[in-house]
């Protein structure tokens, strides 16, 4: 007798459970709800990412 059938598949037969709501736009990290502060948000990451690379290299240029 095989070890392996003796044992029922727990991974197979366990029913996955979340806490997470369904539906869209629930999986992400931040909130769309408001569109005005959603727009701010990803300007100022979006711009900041942007951005750095200028100011890095005009700090660079000034200093000797």
């Amino acid at each position: 007798i095989a070890v392996g059938t003796e044992h029922p598949r727990f991974a197979t037969s366990v029913v996955p459970r979340s806490h997470y709501e369904e539906g869209p736009w629930t999986n992400l990290p931040f909130s769309v709800e408001n569109k005005w502060r959603l727009l701010i948000m990803m300007t100022l990451y979006f711009g900041s990412g942007f951005a750095a690379p200028f100011f890095i290299v005009g700090h660079q240029l000034l200093t000797k």
